[in-house]
């Protein structure tokens, strides 16, 4: 499994981004996909989850403000993320999480300027 996390970018606060992660292999559907990021000089938090049945759950941080979806035909999740701002800056990563291990994607950067 190889996830291709792309989407990322600067942008001014406010402003909106979707981030897109495409997944190669045959197990995606039955999978927990979910994106994570980094900001410097912190660990790694959960962002958003998506379940392979459609359940979704957010950090309070970004509740009202981003959104999961995944497409099993395409294999791919998305994040879309509105109204940004500067505290969102990070490296973000997708994941899945299969019952034998986790997968993750190489990270696209996400910039938000005050």
């Amino acid at each position: 499994v190889q996830l291709q996390a792309s989407g990322g970018g600067l942008v001014q606060a406010g402003g909106s981004l979707r981030l897109s992660c495409a997944a190669s292999g045959n197990i995606f559907s039955s999978n927990v996909m979910g994106w994570y990021r980094q900001a410097p000089g912190k660990q790694r938090e959960s962002v958003a989850r998506i379940t392979s049945t459609g359940y979704r759950n957010y950090a309070d941080s970004v509740k009202g403000r981003f959104a999961i979806s995944r497409d099993n035909v395409k294999k791919t999740v998305y994040l879309q993320m509105d109204s940004l701002k500067p505290e969102d800056t990070a490296v973000y990563y997708c994941n899945m999480a299969s019952i034998t291990k986790d997968y993750w994607g190489q990270g696209t950067q996400v910039t938000v300027s005050s």
